[in-house]
């Protein structure tokens, strides 16, 4: 995968996105961009930073769960964003990122990527990549959301194989996908603008164009799942979300609504209901 370039990346944005831009940095090697730019000061309200890696050393998911990714294998990024206001439904953030990311995929033409709430990127039942959202509250400046991604584009062989042996669902690369896959200052322009657009509709709008619009982004749905969260282990069907981003379980003792857990597929997962 080539070197990400930040002239290219620059030059890739549209001219709004490109001065909203307040600054775009790129490590060869850095322990997570979602801890860089958490501990740097947070972009004026209504910009947007960016942070690339060609290499994390510490890439972390959600729980702090380790994010595996061989140097140039694939995209290391973060975005932060400051809403002058804090949005009423911030917890949806992650979800609208996810569209906004499998949005940007599209874009140049990598279709088949569907959404495992929360957070999970999936292409042929395979998981493609992540997302980590993180927050951090101002007195008076508003509040700085971080949201990281990590995207598989090319990984080597071996690291496919070890990958697919430690992950419950498989790994998959967008080398898998399409023959020519997209460079690294074109992947990580694409996420940036979509990105962007996506934080400006949040603050105005909030969670609800994207909860109309998550049933055809939704990979749970209909499937049968285990859920382990603070209200202990459900099992049951996933029916969508709720207007907050919420999961919903049909269970047993009915439905039930989940606002943070791991989720694991039942042995007959793909019997829908």
């Amino acid at each position: 995968m080539s070197k990400p370039d930040t002239d290219c990346i620059r030059h890739a944005l549209s001219g709004k996105i490109g001065e909203r831009l307040d600054c775009l940095e790129i490590f060869a090697e850095i322990g997570s961009t979602n801890s860089y730019l958490l501990a740097e000061p947070g972009p004026p309200p209504g910009a947007i930073r960016a942070a690339l890696a060609e290499h994390q050393t510490s890439g972390r998911g959600r729980f702090d769960r380790r994010w595996i990714s061989p140097p140039l294998s694939g995209l290391c990024m973060s975005v932060a964003y400051t809403f002058a206001q804090t949005p009423a439904q911030l917890p949806g953030l992650t979800l609208a990122a996810g569209i906004a990311i499998v949005n940007a995929l599209r874009q140049l033409s990598i279709d088949g990527v569907s959404l495992k709430w929360p957070n999970d990127l999936v292409a042929k039942g395979s998981k493609l990549g992540g997302i980590l959202t993180e927050v951090r509250q101002h007195h008076a400046r508003g509040t700085t959301v971080v949201i990281g991604t990590g995207i598989n584009v090319t990984l080597p062989a071996a690291s496919l194989q070890r990958l697919a042996r430690e992950s419950d669902g498989g790994v998959i690369d967008v080398a898998s996908m399409v023959e020519n896959p997209p460079s690294y200052s074109a992947l990580a322009a694409a996420v940036i603008e979509q990105l962007f657009d996506m934080f400006s509709r949040f603050e105005t709008h909030g969670f609800a164009p994207y909860h109309k619009t998550w049933p055809q982004y939704d990979w749970l749905h209909g499937r049968r799942i285990s859920v382990e969260s603070p209200q202990g282990l459900l099992s049951g069907v996933a029916e969508g979300i709720d207007r907050d981003g919420a999961l919903l379980i049909r269970t047993r003792g009915g439905r039930k609504r989940i606002l943070s857990g791991s989720i694991a597929l039942s042995a007959h997962a793909a019997a829908r209901a």
